[in-house]
């Protein structure tokens, strides 16, 4: 256990000292800051005012760099070792391989996170310093919905990281699969629909399966209950459950899925050539 932890504190070092991690952690909190600036917590737009706009407009912005840069930054984690023969060199202490890979998980997901989390916290006390009001439930509901999707990126990641040789393979596979999730699933469901190949809700089902949509969707569910700027798909959604069952399976199904692909990653990692 104590040999997990090591691992997981050299992980997260070497990801504080690199420069992606400072870039990083300014994109975040330079998001929150220009929100201030722009003075989005001072205006109302549609009903939302104060900090539950401004938190609206980051976990927006979120679904789409968050996944990107949990995939680039993750993938090269084990391929990267793999070819600078770091690897090579960790294993030669009394190291395990189950230590050494749960080890990069645990370090590379607290370094990924926690500017996140971060940047909403300063959200929060900068607002409260200013005397607005502080919408807790959102805030609390937000943070489990970016532990669960950078849970379902690190998963998928280290999944990739853990059969890819190459560091640039690594990358062009995570550009794919962020391109994929994020247009291209869309627009051929889309498409079915319109050419009524497939039923509605098959159709509705597969998109939110997408760890992305299903965090969309959640995340404007905590401001408009009803989904009423969805149209028909709303009432797809909220017949199959309701609003409070949903949010959960939004925080939990994309948890489930990064142990998912994360695990499998291991065994992959465990059986194959290490060197």
């Amino acid at each position: 256990m104590k040999n997990l932890y090591l691992i997981a504190f050299l992980d997260l070092k070497e990801s504080i000292r690199a420069k992606w991690f400072v870039v990083y952690s300014l994109v975040f909190g330079g998001l929150i800051a220009l929100f201030f600036i722009a003075g989005v917590t001072e205006s109302q737009v549609m009903g939302f005012s104060g900090l539950s706009r401004l938190l609206l407009m980051y976990i927006q912005i979120t679904i789409v760099i968050l996944p990107i840069f949990i995939l680039i930054t993750t993938v090269r984690s084990i391929s990267g070792d793999r070819d600078s023969h770091v690897l090579e060199y960790m294993l030669s202490f009394p190291i395990s391989l189950k230590q050494y890979y749960w080890g990069k998980v645990i370090g590379r997901f607290i370094t990924v996170f926690l500017p996140v989390f971060f940047a909403m916290v300063i959200a929060i006390v900068y607002g409260a310093f200013k005397g607005a009001a502080i919408p807790w439930s959102i805030f609390f509901l937000y943070t489990g919905l970016l532990f669960a999707m950078t849970s379902a990126f690190l998963g998928i990641a280290f999944f990739i990281s853990s059969f890819v040789k190459s560091s640039e393979v690594a990358l062009g596979l995570s550009f794919f699969i962020w391109i994929f999730l994020l247009a291209f699933i869309d627009i051929a469901l889309i498409s079915l629909m319109m050419q009524e190949r497939m039923s509605s809700g098959l159709i509705i089902f597969i998109s939110l399966i997408n760890p992305m949509e299903i965090f969309r969707v959640a995340a404007i569910s905590l401001f408009d209950p009803q989904l009423t700027v969805m149209g028909p798909v709303a009432f797809y959604i909220l017949d199959s459950m309701s609003q409070t069952v949903f949010v959960l399976v939004s925080i939990i199904y994309p948890v489930f899925l990064g142990l998912l692909f994360a695990f499998v990653g291991y065994k992959i990692f465990e059986k194959k050539d290490l060197v």
